[in-house]
């Protein structure tokens, strides 16, 4: 009994086996391997581009069209919204409730209503009245009231493909679904939506936004799901819409941040780029169609053509006697009568045959058993081909987004909706296995959208209005910053009157702007020669020099250095320690050379305020930079040196000149520039020196000549002259400082402070929730973990967000695209105040200049130095513009320095010794 049980199982196994053969044989065009879908991935990839390009987007089949819709929920969204959902047999109205309570719960109430197939066809004003009326029943209905005068944001799902140039317009470029409205082609929907608002009256909206059903999807999910950035539809039609760099999306201008791209891929073939998979069957749908030659993939792929699709093929196949014994029913050849929800039913796992059989004899036939397992296997090669065509696509844009972030491995999830992904018993797990197999480097998770794209037109709405809410709270927060041509002439004019109040006080005490003399009277000649020992401190780090200079044909100058690290201890110790250590570094650095022996005259370039009563000759009047060594201010550096030098008792040094940074960088471009009177630092610290008149001088005998003024302009405003325009993070920053209320110019314009100065406004604007979601991590609030390095590489403009993020991450920041856009905006307006700041104290020395020596126009060449002129993409160039702008009489050259601290001392050096020798 049991070998008869197993051979009629056998027997049945093998007709199956046979029937299913049969089929495969019939319908092998259809059956794609991935080698195939690979080729078709890659050739989806080069139709995105083509319809990325400006050049090449009228002709792609593929349109890429932009949506402007710049962002993806974040979790903070909130309030009450209405949304219209058109496109497909049903017309839906939404009021969509977001709470308030931060969890992003969300409520709907939602009507649907008819669309008669008169109104579909006929005049485009018809369609859009029956819309707006429908929405006046729908707010009736829910009793929202009409008469309020406040008007309720709306969002308006449109599933036709639409030309956007902002989020709340759309010009239609063609219908599709059986849509067929006169007079709406190329015109702005949003538009045509709103007069017939104002036509239906008493209706109190405001249409925000248009969105595509697919962006609908994928904004719905990305309000649960934070790493959406990719919608799938997969329903009457088919279409996918992903978030792209902005960089790449020729159509629209600007290169921050992403916006969501509407692919309609429901067109991707239209060119003849899928003949070669196209069958005989396909052809014959497309004839049939309204719309010959258009949306060849959606006709592969959607609902609104799989059951016919199965229709027509067991109908071939039946003429051929494959199926049914070769007879048909009049329903087997009339157009529409197997529907894509037949085909699902067909194909579900335990009821599918029993189904099958249903369906067929609904359809006026008589199948056998064999029959039905054909036909049930007829459907699961269509539906199957349709996943692996999805597949493919939505795997060319999973690379295409891997690629744009310069990943190895990508994590992200996909958005997906339509009847057919919905409620086809396999479908969903063919698609996700299929796209597994063909991007194994892209880990995917997909998630269905529970209300559809119409809660996604109101999350759109909803993203617009936090967006912009967002917009206005940053640009008051920032608008403090943004200095006004006016701001900036008193800023000029009160550096003039704090210059000339410095050069007129001779004991400098209460003049914010010090005006040292230098002692520096001379600039180089070019004929300097000798060798030369040069110290530079002036930072965290000290160098010792040797500088070789050379003069006449085989003029030049050569510097042998070694750097050496100045602890935190020994910068805020006492002084005598920060001297022992600074002779123990020049010991070393004698002994490497193999010069102990050797007594060289020696610059020391020493960069803090100064009281000079000659060039060897200097007193410290207050430290800068995180300094704060005891018993040095006002105290002479050169002795103290000298007092290490003996307490060291293994070397002697001539101490030839004590020489601030500024001034050694003017020497050193002014002996390549005779035309160099004045010396610029913007770097850790800034500071500006200058060839002053003598009799300008009040401290100094003598009115013939020039002598080089250090302004020590840093402490520009410490009487309060900045105060109008001093914001509540320079004066947090301050606060901070180990100088509290010094050197507040400098606080406000120095590499040394920017990057603190962003961190207090980042840390203002997460506290907000406008940033970072609200987080503030312990690494934000770690004074200076945001160095001043970082604006110069955030501000680059070769740098996309993506490596903004990446250098934000370093910072233990996880910051979202919108994120990197709001830092590099506050980096933006930290740095160009700076630039201008320094401009306008420049605008101000190069006009008392001009005016010094009674010219009606001045050429001059400023010599400058430092990392933030040096490495920052904008900051020279804004000084260069402030300086054109409030000094119109002067013409400045800028000058870059090599090495003035340096070679600076040196040649000053050189220039006291030539003097000396009588040269």
């Amino acid at each position: 009994m049991m070998l008869a049980v197993h051979l009629l199982s056998f027997y049945f196994s093998k007709l199956q086996e046979d029937h299913v053969k049969k089929v495969d044989r019939y319908l092998h065009a259809m059956r794609l391997s991935d080698e195939q879908l690979l080729d078709i991935s890659t050739r989806f990839r080069t139709q995105m581009e083509k319809g990325l390009s400006v050049e090449s987007n009228a002709t792609a089949s593929v349109r890429m069209l932009p949506t402007h819709v710049r962002s993806t929920p974040d979790g903070s969204e909130k309030g009450e919204f209405l949304a219209l959902d058109l496109g497909g047999s049903k017309f839906k109205v939404l009021l969509v409730k977001v709470s308030e309570d931060g969890r992003g719960k969300v409520d709907m109430e939602s009507q649907s209503y008819p669309l008669p197939e008169d109104v579909l066809g006929g005049r485009g004003t018809d369609l859009f009245d029956h819309v707006a009326e429908s929405l006046r029943d729908f707010m009736q209905r829910n009793k929202l009231d009409l008469s309020t005068h406040e008007r309720r944001s709306l969002g308006f799902t449109f599933s036709f493909p639409c030309r956007q140039t902002k989020v709340d317009e759309g010009v239609l470029l063609s219908w599709s679904k059986n849509f067929k409205a006169r007079g709406v082609l190329g015109t702005d929907v949003v538009e045509s939506l709103r007069q017939a608002v104002d036509r239906v009256g008493d209706l109190k909206v405001n249409v925000l936004a248009l969105v595509n059903d697919t962006v609908g999807t994928m904004m719905t999910c990305g309000f649960d799901e934070r790493n959406c950035e990719v919608g799938v539809i997969v329903g009457t039609g088919t279409n996918a819409c992903y978030m792209e760099e902005m960089r790449h999306i020729d159509l629209v201008e600007g290169d921050e941040g992403r916006m969501c791209i509407n692919t309609e891929w429901g067109a991707f073939g239209d060119d003849g780029m899928l003949d070669d998979f196209i069958t005989e069957s396909d052809r014959e749908i497309d004839a049939a169609s309204g719309h010959p030659g258009k949306q060849t993939f959606e006709k592969m792929v959607s609902g609104m053509y799989l059951g016919e699709l199965v229709r027509i093929v067991m109908l071939k196949m039946a003429r051929r006697g494959l199926l049914f014994g070769g007879r048909v029913s009049d329903a087997l050849c009339t157009k529409g009568k197997l529907q894509t929800a037949h085909v699902a039913l067909m194909e579900m796992y335990k009821e599918g045959l029993q189904n099958t059989w249903n369906i067929l004899m609904e359809l006026g036939l008589q199948p056998s058993e064999d029959d039905c397992v054909a036909a049930q296997h007829v459907c699961t090669i269509v539906s199957f081909r349709s996943a692996n065509l999805c597949a493919a696509a939505l795997a060319a844009i999973l690379t295409r987004i891997r690629e744009n972030k310069r990943l190895k491995s990508l994590r992200t999830t996909v958005g997906m909706d339509g009847t057919v992904y919905r409620t086809h018993p396999q479908y969903a797990k063919r698609l996700h296995k299929v796209v597994r197999r063909l991007v194994p480097e892209c880990h995917v998770r997909f998630v269905l959208s529970e209300s559809g794209s119409s809660k996604g037109a109101a999350m759109v709405t909803a993203v617009a209005g936090r967006l912009h809410s967002q917009r206005l709270q940053v640009c008051h927060t920032l608008a403090p910053f943004s200095l006004s041509p006016g701001q900036l002439q008193q800023v000029r004019d009160r550096m003039r009157v704090d210059l000339e109040r410095g050069l007129r006080k001779g004991t400098h005490t209460g003049t914010p702007v010090k005006m040292l003399p230098s002692f520096v009277c001379t600039l180089p000649s070019g004929n300097e020669w000798g060798k030369y020992l040069a110290l530079d401190l002036g930072g965290t780090n000290f160098r010792v020099m040797v500088v070789k200079i050379r003069s006449g044909l085989r003029r030049s100058v050569r510097i042998y250095n070694k750097i050496y690290a100045i602890p935190l201890e020994i910068m805020q110790g006492t002084g005598e320690e920060l001297f022992d250590h600074i002779v123990q570094c020049i010991a070393d650095f004698l002994d490497y050379m193999g010069m102990k022996n050797t007594r060289l005259p020696l610059g020391f370039t020493f960069s803090f305020p100064c009281r000079q009563t000659g060039i060897d000759k200097g007193a410290l009047v207050s430290w800068t930079k995180g300094f704060k060594a005891t018993d040095c201010e006002g105290h002479d550096v050169v002795d103290m040196l000298r007092e290490a030098i003996k307490r060291k008792n293994e070397f002697d040094l001539d101490i030839v000149a004590v020489v601030n940074d500024t001034v050694g960088t003017m020497m050193t471009c002014a002996y390549e520039d005779p035309k160099c009177e004045i010396g610029l630092i913007a770097g850790t610290g800034s500071n500006v020196c200058y060839m002053e008149e003598m009799r300008n001088i009040k401290c100094m005998e003598g009115n013939e000549g020039r002598m080089c003024v250090n302004t020590e302009w840093g402490g520009f405003g410490d009487d309060g002259a900045l105060e109008d325009i001093c914001t509540k993070f320079d004066q947090e920053v301050d606060e901070g400082s180990l100088n509290m209320g010094k050197q507040r110019f400098e606080k406000m314009t120095s590499g040394m402070y920017l990057g603190e100065i962003v961190r207090q406004i980042l840390i203002d604007l997460t506290s907000r929730g406008l940033l970072f979601r609200g987080r503030i991590t312990e690494r934000l609030k770690t004074p200076g973990i945001f160095e001043t390095r970082f604006l110069s590489q955030i501000e680059s403009d070769r740098l996309a967000l993506l490596q903004v993020r990446a250098i934000l991450q370093q910072l233990g920041l996880d910051s979202t695209c919108d994120d990197s856009i709001i830092v590099k905006e506050v980096c933006g307006v930290v740095s160009r105040r700076a630039a201008q700041l320094c401009g306008a104290g420049l605008a101000a020395i190069v006009d008392k200049i001009r005016e010094n020596r009674g010219l009606d126009h001045l050429d001059i060449t400023v010599g400058v130095d430092g990392t933030l002129y040096k490495l920052h993409p904008h900051f020279s160039t804004i000084l260069k513009e402030t300086v054109k702008a409030l000094a119109p009489l002067c013409d400045v050259t800028f000058i870059l320095s090599e090495d003035g601290s340096g070679k600076g001392a040196a040649l000053i050096t050189a220039v006291a010794c030539s003097l000396c020798r009588g040269v």
